[in-house]
């Protein structure tokens, strides 16, 4: 018998994944949306010419669900300055540390020192179980809730299925009870189920898949007819002939 699945028995969070202010203040109203992720590639594709006062009114219009914001330099001391200047924009402001800088240069050492001052951080850019593993050491040596964002869809875009290292990242993590795993850039809905699935504890999740949220459980039955009517609707509004 198949199994219908639905939203409301799923215990991962859905975070939104977006750089439109809009946008996140009307989702902020979904009770769904357990909090934010951004990035500076959404934000100069949302038209974000000002990343501070960007940050300080998203954090103003939400300030209760955590928002990852990240940091913009390759130098790990500005890094680290940088991070601690964002924390100050908000209580809720988690900063995103890339794993590495564009030169292959671990932050780690950055990681661990940003966790011992008790900094939010949201460990960005993984794709393999070595840097979950390194990045949970680091952000043991402090105690502040942080994230560990591990890109399940560009691991699929590669040809590999993310599922089962995303489901070994859980166990990793698992002793670090301050410490969340986020699957990042899904490419499907079907992604928010395989996470829930595995025990991952967010998901990040842009507003395309967002609009697809009412389709879990819709009876597949209906669905087909949907269809149908669709590809016939458009082929008499085409005025195709044969």
């Amino acid at each position: 018998m198949e199994m219908q699945p639905n939203l409301d028995s799923l215990r991962i969070k859905i975070f939104a994944d977006g750089a439109d202010r809009k946008a996140m203040v009307e989702l902020y109203r979904n009770p769904r949306i357990k909090g934010f992720t951004t990035n500076p590639t959404l934000m100069r594709k949302d038209g974000v010419s000002d990343y501070e006062s960007f940050a300080r009114e998203v954090l103003a219009a939400i300030s209760d669900r955590p928002i990852s914001f990240e940091v913009l330099s390759d130098d790990m001391d500005e890094m680290e300055r940088q991070a601690h200047k964002i924390v100050s924009w908000g209580e809720n402001a988690n900063v995103k540390i890339p794993i590495t800088n564009s030169r292959r240069v671990s932050s780690v050492p950055l990681i661990r020192r940003l966790a011992r001052d008790g900094i939010k951080l949201n460990v960005t850019g993984l794709t393999t179980l070595d840097q979950v593993a390194v990045a949970g050491e680091a952000l043991a040596e402090g105690n502040a809730f942080s994230i560990v964002s591990l890109f399940g869809g560009r691991i699929a875009d590669t040809g590999r299925d993310p599922v089962p290292m995303m489901t070994a990242a859980v166990q990793t993590l698992r002793p670090l009870a301050h410490v969340e795993l986020l699957w990042a850039s899904p490419r499907e809905l079907l992604n928010i189920l395989q996470a829930d699935a595995v025990g991952c504890h967010i998901i990040t999740v842009t507003a395309d898949i967002l609009k697809k949220l009412p389709l879990v459980g819709k009876d597949l039955d209906q669905y087909s007819l949907e269809t149908v009517q669709m590809f016939r609707d458009d082929a008499v509004k085409a005025g195709y002939v044969l």
